[in-house]
């Protein structure tokens, strides 16, 4: 078992409180990655959005993947798992800059495979949109060349959306056979996607016997392609203080959408310990959190009182 935390690169996770004493800022994100290493965190999911779907699209964001390879030079040992939307960014560039940073990290990097599902951002930022079905065609030939580039010389594809030729991409990731490829979604064409194509399955926090069942979809599929078998990763909400009071005082302010009253004009539900599943386009737009995938937002207060978020990772059911 391993456990980590969704970097707070949109300032916090909960959209019904405006100020969580978590900054969206450079500064903050590289205290907070070196403190959870130091205290024995072994994995940070850094989400990518170019706007911020939890405090607001006014409000900043960090982008994942220059704070990815900043965080590879100032951290030590701690995982850095990054989403990556396949329609954002064309595969070939994308696997030499993952290379890249992997190389800084030594070996640290791991991808989190989302496909797109908010369009008005793909529309604020010049970038095409997909339906679902759409979107997993693009993400298989995506993975392809990705993997084509990554592990072959003078790798060549050519497919409905990408096409190389004769690529060269130097040095090769440091991690083998591939930096990890994570993905989760609850569709049957993302759930064949990440058994042929990936390395790991991200769930949402569902009660154990769902949890099963899905891990045991997922063995069987990934069985019929005659590959190694899949990790699994498995969604947490986790609320830490001194006392069950305030325990219970903080489940509470977290979870009342009263004081929202439409925060930032996003609709409040109540989504606590699951969001939306982004890898199937969609998505709960959560008071707590939502829209994304594999894992749970959790709130933590440690020795420090720096709040954080949790998240696990298992290879085998709970």
């Amino acid at each position: 078992m391993r456990y980590g935390y969704w970097l707070p690169v949109f300032g916090g996770w909960l959209r019904n409180v405006a100020d969580e004493n978590m900054q969206a800022t450079w500064a903050y994100v590289k205290r907070l990655a070196q403190r959870s290493e130091e205290l024995g965190f072994d994995v940070t999911l850094i989400a990518e959005l170019n706007l911020n779907d939890i405090k607001g699209v006014e409000a900043p964001s960090l982008d994942a993947w220059s704070t990815a390879a900043a965080l590879a030079a100032v951290t030590e040992r701690i995982e850095l798992m990054v989403a990556v939307r396949p329609t954002f960014h064309l595969p070939a560039l994308l696997a030499k800059q993952a290379a890249n940073i992997d190389h800084i990290s030594g070996g640290r990097l791991t991808l989190n495979v989302v496909s797109s599902w908010w369009a008005d951002e793909a529309r604020k930022y010049g970038v095409s949109f997909e339906q679902h079905d759409d979107r997993y065609a693009r993400t298989g030939e995506w993975l392809e060349v990705l993997n084509g580039v990554w592990s072959q010389d003078h790798f060549s594809y050519s497919g409905k959306y990408y096409r190389v030729e004769d690529n060269v991409l130097e040095p090769k990731p440091l991690s083998q056979p591939r930096p990890t490829l994570y993905a989760g979604g609850e569709s049957p064409a993302a759930k064949e996607l990440i058994a042929e194509k990936c390395d790991a399955y991200l769930m949402h926090g569902d009660p154990p016997e769902r949890v099963r069942e899905k891990i045991a979809d997922l063995r069987e599929r990934r069985a019929r392609h005659n590959l190694p078998p899949l990790k699994f990763g498995v969604a947490g909400y986790a609320i830490v203080r001194e006392t069950e009071r305030e325990a219970q005082d903080e489940q509470r302010r977290i979870t009342d959408v009263q004081q929202s009253g439409g925060l930032f004009g996003v609709e409040s539900r109540v989504a606590v310990g699951l969001g939306g599943d982004c890898g199937a386009g969609g998505g709960a737009r959560g008071a707590v959190r939502g829209g994304r995938c594999g894992f749970a937002v959790a709130a933590v207060q440690s020795a420090t009182r720096t709040d954080g978020a949790l998240c696990g990772d298992c290879n085998s059911a709970a």
